[in-house]
């Protein structure tokens, strides 16, 4: 029997990457699953976005596991819209249990650069995007009187900031104080909310052109080859990046029975990148 055996989760940014992973593994794990994506481009951010296709695979990747999945295309910064897939979802599924707030972009230029659009984009999406996901989530925790966990994709870059990326670290810095906000009001409910706070991870948010050139400005056409060894100085344990199991496997922790009097918590999955700061 797996940690999540019976339970429901809701998923955002489910059409790749970590998304796509947290959707597959708590699949594998014994949840039935909720995918929703975008599957559109935002122009601020910097690596191809989820199309509907890719959205498609996840659901299909999830189905090979056995169990049910709902997928719908819709925006967390529209919180109606949300709201009408999630409420239609969990009619379908019968139950909602664990809420993961992933989706997220990412967009990185100097502060005096960064014009508005790109703030509130990076803002809009990764902070208010959230709370309304969180939000839509948490009424069905709550009228289904059996609690449960809401969980937060952060950044290691919201627990100890960065240069050139000032809208992304407001961002998941706000997502922190949310987090802890939400756990308190919410523990009434035996609702449990916690984050996680990947480094870099080896998805197209992080293994794309504009970041290697961004970490190796010395070399022109920088390739994800002469971005490792960069990367690996911001660690602790020997690697230069982790992979999106590896937050997966964070998030059921969480998610499961084992964290359940566990929250208000920041998880780094950093390879020690907070013992460099």
């Amino acid at each position: 029997m797996g940690k999540l055996e019976g339970k429901v989760a809701l998923i955002t940014g489910a059409a790749q990457g970590q998304g796509r992973s947290h959707a597959v593994i708590m699949a594998q794990e014994g949840a039935d699953i909720i995918a929703v994506d975008i599957c559109e481009h935002i122009d601020s951010h910097i690596s191809k976005m989820g199309s509907e296709e890719d959205l498609a695979e996840t659901v299909r990747l999830v189905e090979e596991t056995g169990r049910r999945v709902v997928s719908a295309k819709v925006d967390v910064r529209d919180e109606s819209a949300l709201r009408i897939v999630v409420d239609s979802a969990v009619e379908q599924l019968g139950r909602l249990d664990i809420v993961v707030c992933n989706a997220g972009i990412g967009h990185f230029s100097a502060a005096l650069d960064t014009t508005e659009k790109e703030w509130d984009d990076t803002v809009d999406v990764n902070l208010k995007g959230v709370w309304q996901t969180a939000r839509v989530g948490a009424r069905h925790l709550i009228a289904g009187n059996r609690g449960g966990s809401i969980i937060m994709t952060g950044s290691a870059a919201g627990l100890h900031g960065g240069r050139n990326a000032i809208a992304y670290v407001a961002a998941k810095h706000g997502l922190v104080g949310l987090m802890r906000g939400l756990a308190m009001e919410w523990g009434q409910f035996k609702i449990r909310v916690n984050a996680v706070h990947p480094t870099q991870c080896d998805t197209d948010m992080c293994m794309n052109n504009f970041v290697y050139g961004l970490f190796c400005p010395d070399k022109p056409n920088a390739t994800k080859e002469d971005f490792a060894p960069v990367s690996q100085t911001m660690h602790t344990l020997p690697v230069p990046w982790v992979d999106p199991k590896d937050i997966s496997r964070a998030m059921v922790f969480l998610a499961s029975d084992d964290a359940r009097f566990i929250t208000g918590v920041n998880l780094p999955v950093d390879a020690g990148n907070d013992l460099l700061n």
